[in-house]
C-alpha cells in the first residue's frame, strides 16, 4: 500500500513573500503531529528559496515547483530549469497542469496552442534527470457519451511518458485532474469518488500495459478542486493515493484538515 501524499498548489498566490511565509508556517504548525502522510507545497518560483530556508527547521513538508523548463542552461529567457530547482532544495515539480496546457507556449519550437504532450515529455525527462519527482497532471475537459475521453487519457499517458525507463517510474506521481471539475472552469461540475475510481482503474491498466508489474510502484492522486469536504470520500473510495489541492491549500486550516483526514485514512 502506498503512503498517502497531499500536495498543495498555490498557483499565482499569495501576493507577497510575507504572506507566503505566514501561510507556509501556519500550514506547518497544523501538520506537526503528522507521521503517515507525505506533504508537498508548491508555491510560486520566487518564494521557493526563502521557504526552503524556513523548511530546514520544520522538516515536515517537501517543496515542489509548479513547472520546470526542459533545458539545463542557455538562451531561454524567463525559464527555470529542473536542475536549478533541485539545487535550491526543491524535490517535486508539477508538470502538464491543465492551466499550462491551455496557455500559449513561449518556446519557439511550438508556437501557438497550449503546452503539448511532447513538451511535457521533455520536461518529465529533464526533471527526472535532475533528481526531481514529477507530478504529471492529466485529465479531460469534458465527458462525452461515447467515452472518448478514455482515449484522450491514454494518449496523454503514452505521450508524456514516452521513453521513460521502468527504473524511474516509482518517482512519478500521476495526478488525475478532470478539467470540468476544476473551480476555475466555467460551468464546472462536481466529480465524484466513483469518477475518480473508474479513472484510477483505467490509468493503472494503461501503466501496467506500458511498464508491466513495475507500474504498481506509481502513485495516482486526484486533483479536481479537492477540498476538506470531499477529501475523505476521495481517499477512501476514489482509488487514489492522495490529493492535489489548489484553492483549499491557500487556507492553512483547510489544508491541515485535508492532511489530518489523509492521516486517518492512511
Amino acid at each position: 500500500m502506498h503512503k498517502k501524499i497531499i500536495i498543495g498548489n498555490w498557483k499565482m498566490n499569495p501576493l507577497t513573500l510575507k504572506e507566503a511565509e505566514k501561510l507556509f508556517n501556519d500550514a506547518a504548525k497544523g501538520v506537526s503531529a503528522v507521521k503517515k502522510t507525505e506533504i508537498v507545497i508548491c508555491p510560486p518560483f520566487l518564494y521557493l528559496e526563502k521557504l526552503e530556508s524556513s523548511n530546514r527547521r520544520i522538516k515536515k513538508i517537501s517543496l515542489g515547483a509548479q513547472d520546470a523548463f526542459w533545458g539545463d542552461t542557455g538562451a531561454y529567457t524567463g525559464e527555470v530549469s529542473a536542475e536549478m530547482l533541485y539545487n535550491i532544495g526543491v524535490r517535486y515539480v508539477i508538470l502538464g497542469h491543465s492551466e499550462k496546457r491551455a496557455m500559449p507556449v513561449r518556446q519557439s519550437l511550438d508556437i501557438g496552442g497550449g503546452e503539448t504532450n511532447g513538451i511535457v515529455n521533455k520536461k518529465m525527462k529533464s526533471s527526472l534527470a535532475a533528481g526531481l519527482r514529477p507530478i504529471l497532471c492529466i485529465g479531460e475537459s469534458a465527458r462525452d457519451a461515447n467515452h472518448g475521453y478514455f482515449n484522450l487519457i491514454k494518449m496523454q499517458l503514452e505521450e508524456c511518458l514516452a521513453g521513460i525507463s521502468k527504473n524511474s517510474i516509482s518517482k512519478i506521481i500521476i495526478a488525475y485532474e478532470p478539467i470540468w471539475a476544476i473551480s476555475s472552469t466555467p460551468g464546472r461540475q462536481d466529480a465524484t469518488s466513483d469518477d475518480s475510481r473508474e479513472m484510477s482503474i483505467f490509468i493503472r491498466k494503461i501503466l501496467s500495459d506500458k511498464f508491466g508489474p513495475s507500474a504498481a510502484r506509481m502513485r495516482i492522486i486526484y486533483g479536481g478542486s479537492a477540498n476538506e469536504k470531499d477529501a475523505e470520500d476521495f481517499l477512501k473510495n476514489g482509488g487514489v493515493d492522495g490529493l492535489l489541492s489548489g484553492r483549499a491549500s491557500l487556507n492553512a486550516k483547510k489544508f491541515s484538515e485535508i492532511i489530518k483526514i489523509a492521516e486517518k485514512t492512511g
